[in-house]
């Protein structure tokens, strides 16, 4: 099917190519060839090749020698990297956030944190509520003061979104599903964030990033 595309062909690419890496419709290893997107999408290669590079920055991608662009593959390695650095990062960002930022990215937070409910109720569109989740957090941290510090956690936050999509896909038979953990967790440092109690908000971060990271690793390689 080939693509409408009204505004920037690069972005409509990218989000294309990023939509079907975290729908599990591109999976982890697999190549990824330019005159094939080129053609699936109705565009030409450069189009392609510029949003699959935009994408190995943000970790979606990478490029293999001698083989060309694949899909990130997930590993153990991948995912205590992402983890050490977000434990390093994130609470004392949010923290920075509750204490000195603006109330109104708490506002958008939990305009996230509901359309993540309604998504979870009606099924579970694995892309949709990953980047949904993926937003939520940066609205938590937004509001810190440190642009490099934004800059670390937004860095890793395709990363993230493509570790929970795996870590989902292989979760689909547990009574349980990982989804309902972390939305729970949201909520409570949602709250502890509208009180105004950094430090709580913060360790509720720390913990949430902590159990996520070991319900994947449980299943992981």
């Amino acid at each position: 099917m080939k693509l409408d595309l009204p505004q920037s062909r690069i972005d409509v690419v990218l989000e294309a190519i990023r939509r079907g890496i975290l729908t599990h419709e591109l999976r982890p290893g697999q190549a990824l060839v330019e005159a094939e997107l080129a053609s699936q999408f109705g565009v030409s290669k450069t189009p392609v090749r510029e949003a699959l590079k935009i994408l190995s920055h943000s970790g979606l991608v990478q490029s293999v020698a001698y083989k060309g662009m694949r899909v990130q593959t997930v590993d153990g390695e991948l995912i205590r990297s992402v983890r050490d650095l977000r434990l390093l990062v994130e609470p004392e960002a949010v923290r920075r956030a509750v204490s000195e930022g603006p109330a109104h990215y708490l506002d958008e937070a939990g305009r996230m944190l509901e359309t993540a409910r309604e998504m979870i109720e009606e099924g579970e569109d694995r892309a949709g509520l990953s980047l949904v989740n993926r937003d939520f957090h940066a609205l938590l941290y937004a509001g810190c003061g440190n642009p490099l510090m934004r800059d670390v956690m937004d860095n890793l936050r395709d990363r993230t979104a493509l570790i929970s999509v795996v870590a989902w896909h292989e979760a689909e038979d547990r009574p349980q599903h990982p989804s309902g953990f972390e939305w729970d967790e949201h909520r409570d440092i949602l709250a502890a964030a509208r009180a105004g109690d950094a430090e709580r908000a913060a360790s509720l971060t720390a913990g949430h990033i902590s159990r996520f990271f070991e319900r994947v690793l449980d299943g992981s390689p």
